[in-house]
């Protein structure tokens, strides 16, 4: 893993943790995960091959992403002040279910980068699959997951704005 791999993997868990205090909710905040995985597709996702189970690999990781993702941004809880300004505070809940999925894919790459390369290949070969399938399935894992979080506390925050979540809860 390189300086650039760690430091968007730990501005990811980041970007969940530092809610938990409650931050207000800004075009910013919500952009700032879409341009990192954004950034990181564009220098590393190449390809997206199809062969043997390559497919089911990539649909199943992505369908993990869109589950974590989902879920944390489902236990965000999105409010507005008496100002009317939104704010959005990661429930303990939603902040496990995104460092599970950070912390999945951090897991995978070091140990596919420190000794697991091969356990990785025979794997790959047992279930037909090619080696060059795990990247663009752990990033688009990571792009599901910062997609369907994003965009489920950017639509609570419109409804908060518009005070159809009027009370500090959280709650639908």
């Amino acid at each position: 893993m390189s300086t650039k791999d760690w430091l968007i993997d730990i501005a990811l868990v980041g970007v969940v943790l530092l809610q938990l205090r409650g931050r207000r909710l800004t075009l910013k905040a919500l952009l700032l995960p879409i341009g990192l995985v954004v950034w990181a597709a564009t220098t590393y996702l190449h390809a997206i091959p199809t062969s043997g189970n390559d497919l089911v690999l990539i649909v199943g990781t992505t369908l993990v992403g869109l589950a974590l993702g989902s879920g944390a941004g489902l236990l965000t809880r999105v409010y507005h002040d008496e100002a009317g300004r939104v704010f959005a505070r990661a429930t303990a809940m939603a902040a496990v279910l995104w460092v599970v999925g950070c912390g999945f894919r951090m897991a995978f790459q070091l140990f596919a980068t420190n000794g697991g390369g091969q356990a990785i290949g025979r794997f790959s070969a047992a279930h037909h699959l090619d080696a060059t399938a795990w990247a663009p399935a752990i990033l688009l894992m990571a792009f599901a997951e910062v997609l369907s979080r994003s965009g489920i506390v950017a639509w609570r925050g419109r409804d908060a704005l518009l005070g159809r979540n009027p009370g500090r809860t959280g709650d639908w």
